[in-house]
């Protein structure tokens, strides 16, 4: 009886053991679904804005925080509901503008550094230096806001030797338009080789540097009216917030007409606003890899 049941087990052992081996021969499909445009968008925000270790779902936590402690502020000074709810959208909102705007001048800042960076590129691979050497020499020689970028490739192709896994963190890292530019021009001379990479970097440098010249003149004269349209939306809240103070008007925005005089001039301050950015807003340089 032990002996057949001992039998048992082990041709029991032996057929699982054959369907693993067999099973792990065929690759399962992963069906990821892919995240959306926006929070994609937020992601690359947070990591250009110096928060790569911040998720959009840490954002949104934050968010709610401080549209929770904006409502009881609000309620504490005014005491209505509606005037306090707007305000706690508002400041829902601010996190999420402050990682844009901080993005966005970042962006702006390394726009004017990355020809500097190609230059020194060039002039460490005329030097003899291997192009891997040259782009890992950038994070002690490159310009200083940069260097920590360059630190993540040469960190990684320490670790690795793999030039296309560093290239690949050093472009995640970047999260930046120019960056794919860079990577992926230095990855197909990598791939194919040639003579031309000195060219290739000087065309490349300049072209950036007339790109970030063009914006730069784009941006300044329209600085004015973009700071113009902001200063129209935000002063009619700025005056509320101080009227609101006030019993009586606490009183009459509490009401229901009161409400909807509120939930009106929302809605008008948020399509001025949208369609201010829309019509003030330059070309947006895509990302060419993500």
């Amino acid at each position: 009886m032990s002996t057949s049941l001992a039998g048992a087990l082990c041709g029991l052992g032996l057929g699982c053991g054959a369907f693993l081996i067999w099973w792990s021969m065929w690759e399962t499909p992963r069906r990821t679904r892919p995240r959306p445009r926006f929070i994609v968008e937020l992601d690359e925000a947070l990591t250009m804005a110096g928060f790569p270790r911040t998720s959009p779902a840490h954002l949104a936590v934050i968010s709610a925080a401080a549209a929770g402690a904006a409502f009881l502020i609000a309620m504490l000074f005014t005491g209505a509901t509606s005037i306090s709810g707007c305000f706690a959208l508002f400041a829902a909102l601010a996190p999420i503008a402050f990682v844009r705007h901080r993005a966005r001048s970042r962006q702006v800042e390394r726009r004017t550094l990355w020809p500097e960076s190609i230059d020194h590129l060039h002039s460490g691979i005329r030097a003899g230096l291997s192009l891997p050497e040259a782009i890992s020499g950038l994070s002690a020689r490159g310009p200083e806001q940069l260097r920590p970028l360059f630190t993540v490739f040469a960190q990684e192709y320490r670790a690795t030797g793999s030039f296309s896994l560093s290239l690949e963190r050093f472009k995640i890292a970047a999260a930046d338009p120019v960056a794919d530019k860079i990577v992926a021009a230095l990855a197909v001379t990598r791939e194919v080789g040639g003579t031309d990479l000195g060219m290739m970097l000087k065309t490349l440098s300049q072209f950036i540097r007339d790109d970030s010249r063009t914006r730069a003149e784009l941006q300044a004269r329209q600085s004015w009216t973009v700071t113009g349209a902001r200063l129209a939306v935000t002063a009619p809240w700025v005056v509320l917030a101080l009227l609101a103070t006030r019993p009586q008007t606490a009183e009459a925005y509490n009401t229901a007409a009161g409400t909807v005089l509120l939930l009106v001039g929302l809605v008008v301050s948020t399509a001025a606003y949208g369609l201010m950015k829309r019509i003030g807003r330059l070309p947006v340089e895509p990302r060419v890899l993500r």
